[in-house]
């Protein structure tokens, strides 16, 4: 990769970074590690085709899309719900500051959903896609990205009850 190219994509990799990671927390429900890896694995496929116009008409767009293949990739393996560990985590208390636990409610909400209805719920909501892009991100029709959209807040809100007021006022 020549010089500026290289340059390039570390600035949109900075600039990007962020904001991937935060997408990809909410994609594994919170669990911080995978949100890492996933995007260290995007990064790694957009270094691989940054110098390829074709690929890059919108790069922030590609690397979303790269995001969430990874993620629902990631969910396919048949590891990917194992997690061995020797001891049992603490529960966060519910004393915590600012709005945390709250955080926290809707991070478990989120985990109870399938992979694909998470995807399709973090890129219609929290990506604010539309219905199309939504259904290209993840190879399915509008009706099924409607359809999964509208069964994924309905579980959603069932779960939350009374919380779900307090989540739409943040």
């Amino acid at each position: 990769m020549r010089r500026s190219q290289e340059n390039a994509f570390r600035e949109f990799a900075a600039a990007r970074m962020g904001h991937l990671f935060r997408s990809a927390c909410l994609l594994t429900s919170g669990d911080t590690h995978l949100a890492e890896d996933l995007v260290q694995e995007t990064l790694g496929r957009m270094y691989v085709v940054w110098g390829r116009p074709s690929k890059l008409g919108n790069p922030a767009a590609y690397a979303q899309t790269v995001l969430v293949r990874a993620f629902l990739a990631h969910q396919r393996r048949r590891s990917a719900g194992e997690r061995p560990s020797d001891e049992i985590p603490e529960v966060p208390q519910p004393a915590a500051q600012g709005d945390a636990p709250l955080r926290l409610t809707l991070l478990d909400a989120l985990r109870t959903l399938s992979a694909k209805d998470r995807a399709v719920v973090v890129l219609r909501y929290w990506e604010d896609r539309s219905v199309t892009q939504t259904a290209d991100v993840l190879d399915l029709s509008s009706a099924a990205v409607r359809t999964r959209s509208t069964r994924a807040l309905a579980r959603l809100r069932a779960q939350l009850g009374d919380i779900a007021e307090e989540l739409a006022a943040h």
